[in-house]
């Protein structure tokens, strides 16, 4: 699997947007490995450390920072470089942010989507579009089953509900437009994800971390909230399969698809804090914390049969791999190893596991 993975991308044109946050910066760093000619467009790192520039990438690819509201800097990225698979990264990914901003929020998730649909639709060498959305578009109903690409969208708060809306969009640009050039277009949808070079706000794994480092105890705001967590390289094989998929294939595979963890990796916020604060070693406790608790699922859970099925994709790393290769990835950093070194031998590691 790693060496078809290897011949498929070696020589690709590939545009990343987002590639300057969590994801994306892993991302670009896989592609980078497998020889694609990568280029970025994002807004500047969203925090401070963070994982772009502590893996340093950006001197192997064309970084270009930028709005991806921007149309006209964004159709003339696209124009003069090309690519012929664009993998769609960019966004206001912050639940929390999306109440205080909404505005900033529907404006980057829906506008944003169309400005990339639009640029690719006037870029004649795009052949394939994967538009990263997110487990929360699906209108959730605290189903004790995991969600099919075929349920309902909605969402309760901007965020989930932008990302709804970005998959409509994707949908009617590819019956409308897209199709017809030959562009094959599909949207994905991961969850809670975990790994090294995450600093983002009010997220669980770096708020964990910051704490053993500074050896205080933390409040957690929904400890008994369930969540299908995985390894931030399990999503990412995903896209890259799929892309793949959509690039060789039929526009049959121009669907929605699921890149959830299975039902044993499901772990209450508790339960992960909990397992985070062994691994790294720390003596620290968790405290609830219900102030200003905004609406949130107690359970929310991907089916990805159809990614097993048609794809080939399924989850390698289990919770607790997954688990030890972020708290080996932090303390690596901490210890201020060559990140970027150690970034690769994971991305190694996990290829390996590919059958």
């Amino acid at each position: 699997m790693a060496d078809s993975m290897m011949k498929f991308w070696h020589g690709k044109n590939v545009l990343v947007t987002g590639h300057t946050g969590f994801k994306g910066s892993w991302l670009s760093l896989w592609l980078q490995s497998l020889g694609a000619n990568c280029v970025g467009f994002s807004l500047e790192p969203p925090t401070q450390p963070n994982i772009f520039d502590v893996i340093q990438i950006s001197g192997k690819m064309q970084s270009i920072i930028g709005d991806i509201r921007d149309f006209e800097l964004l159709q003339l990225t696209l124009q003069k470089y090309q690519p012929e698979i664009i993998i769609h990264m960019a966004a206001q990914p912050l639940v929390n942010f999306s109440y205080r901003e909404p505005l900033i929020t529907y404006s980057t998730n829906i506008t944003g989507t169309i400005h990339l649909l639009e640029a690719a639709r006037l870029t004649d060498s795009v052949k394939v579009i994967v538009n990263i959305t997110s487990d929360k578009c699906y209108q959730n109903q605290e189903l004790d089953r995991g969600y099919h690409e075929e349920d309902s969208l909605g969402g309760y708060d901007p965020y989930s509900s932008s990302k709804a809306c970005s998959e409509l969009v994707t949908q009617a640009y590819s019956y409308s437009y897209l199709k017809n050039k030959g562009i094959n277009v599909a949207t994905a949808r991961a969850g809670n994800v975990i790994g090294g070079g995450d600093w983002g706000q009010n997220r669980l794994v770096p708020d964990v971390v910051n704490a053993c480092v500074k050896q205080q105890n933390i409040s957690l705001r929904y400890p008994n909230a369930l969540r299908p967590w995985q390894h931030v390289l399990e999503p990412l094989h995903g896209y890259l399969t799929l892309a793949k998929q959509l690039y060789e294939s039929s526009p049959s595979y121009t669907q929605a698809w699921n890149f959830g963890p299975s039902e044993d990796q499901d772990k209450t916020v508790s339960w992960l804090t909990d397992a985070l604060i062994n691994y790294w070693g720390s003596g620290i406790k968790w405290i609830p914390n219900s102030s200003e608790l905004k609406h949130e699922t107690n359970l929310l859970r991907l089916n990805s049969t159809k990614a097993e099925r048609f794809l080939g994709w399924k989850s390698q790393w289990n919770i607790e791999t997954a688990l030890a290769k972020t708290v080996e990835w932090y303390q690596s950093y901490f210890k201020e190893e060559n990140m970027q070194n150690i970034s690769l031998e994971q991305i190694d590691e996990f290829q390996k596991t590919l059958i």
